[in-house]
């Protein structure tokens, strides 16, 4: 069995850190790639072909972006026919009702607030990987 691809939409590089500690720690087998805004995502998943690498199996997508915000990056997946029906996870620290709903609008498959305490973080990412997705 190939190993599941996750894309991980985050400019913080300590939240980078402790998702791939997280994801480890839950046993969640996958390639991490990583991008840093919300430009940089966009040209890797819907930019020239050369630019696109292979489609991750996943997205986690964090709302508080750099360029283009999360939300606005959604938006962008969701009305091109090639992402239109990859999962995304908004993996954010947002606790804003408005940025849920928003979220769920848009088309994310789940919204996962970011807890603040690593065994909380480590259950979280036992989720995603319980998801089928990966």
């Amino acid at each position: 069995m190939t190993e599941a691809r996750i894309l991980l939409i985050e400019d913080n590089p300590m939240d980078v850190k402790l998702t791939r500690r997280a994801l480890a720690k839950a046993g969640v087998q996958a390639q991490l790639e990583v991008v840093e805004d919300g430009e940089q995502a966009l040209h890797r998943l819907l930019g020239p072909p050369e630019a696109q690498a292979a489609r991750p199996d996943l997205i986690l997508l964090d709302l508080k972006l750099p360029k283009i915000d999360g939300h606005q990056v959604l938006e962008q997946l969701r009305a091109d026919a090639r992402t239109r029906r990859l999962p995304v996870i908004v993996l954010t620290s947002s606790a804003e009702e408005g940025d849920l709903a928003r979220s769920y609008d848009l088309g994310a498959n789940s919204y996962v607030r970011k807890p603040v305490e690593f065994d909380a973080f480590v259950e979280a990412a036992r989720q995603v990987g319980r998801t089928g997705w990966c």
